[in-house]
């Protein structure tokens, strides 16, 4: 007899975007490809639930990331609701709009749709100190926005439509998700927002408990399954890191992760 139960996958993409170093792995296409196919193929869904806990992070694996999660929504012919967790911000935003449906917490944090570039100086300290600095290139450009060296007007204007590139793709994705609820004026300006400010905004449809929306809109008759990825007993093993080399590589990584996620106050 055929189960008349509405089937639910949940997938849970936590994380800075990106690879962060040698020894610790951000959210990337490579590491999420398999699970998300997964959640739109086992058990035939009728509908994916992605929870999304992510400061953002590289522009590439976000919209690699979303776009994988679109193309398997279209082919299994499944609705998809995101849930941001703490943070959906910058390429967490990027996977929010995956959803059909987006929802968050009043108290989650939402937005920050722009593009960032930062580093640091270091001329006037090296001079002072008595530092020579000798760098040999071919191709006059190659040592672009070099730290050691004096900001050239001609490396920010190329740094600066690098960077307006990348924010119009930003700005057609979250378009193309969000239509005519939001008023781009208001949201693309690299400021972030709670989550009921979000909704008053047009970034999310709903500050409701997912448990909630899915009991009132489905009753008693769902099936849900959370999907994880398959770990390796090998890895296992040997994952375990505790040569000084590798506590150095990691007070780096973590170091690199925490600055993502202080930029929203956690």
């Amino acid at each position: 007899m055929f189960s008349s139960k509405k089937r639910i996958n949940v997938v849970n993409l936590r994380g800075v975007i990106g690879d962060l170093g040698r020894f610790q792995k951000g959210l990337t296409f490579d590491n999420t490809n398999k699970i998300i196919e997964r959640a739109f193929t086992f058990k035939k869904p009728h509908l994916v639930i992605i929870n999304i806990n992510s400061p953002g992070g590289s522009p590439v694996q976000s919209e690699l990331i979303y776009r994988k999660i679109r193309t398997c929504a279209k082919e299994n012919n499944a609705e998809v609701i995101t849930v941001a967790e703490d943070v959906a911000a910058s390429g967490g935003y990027m996977l929010m709009c995956a959803g059909d449906k987006l929802f968050a917490n009043k108290s989650s944090i939402v937005g920050s749709i722009g593009v960032i570039s930062a580093s640091f100086g270091f001329k006037k300290l090296i001079d002072k100190i008595g530092i020579k600095r000798r760098v040999f290139t071919k191709g006059d450009r190659k040592s672009f926005l070099d730290p050691f060296e004096d900001v050239s007007k001609k490396d920010v204007d190329k740094l600066i439509k690098v960077q307006d590139s990348i924010f119009e793709n930003f700005k057609d994705l979250v378009i193309r998700s969000r239509k005519k609820k939001i008023e781009p004026k208001k949201v693309f300006n690299g400021e972030f927002w709670t989550g009921e400010q979000a909704k008053e905004l047009g970034l999310v449809d709903s500050n409701d408990d997912i448990d909630s929306y899915l009991k009132k809109t489905y009753g008693k008759k769902i099936k849900i399954r959370n999907i994880e990825s398959k770990k390796s007993f090998i890895k296992g093993l040997i994952g375990g890191k505790s040569s000084q080399l590798s506590l150095v590589g990691d007070l780096e990584e973590t170091i690199k992760e925490s600055s993502y996620w202080g930029r929203y106050g956690l």
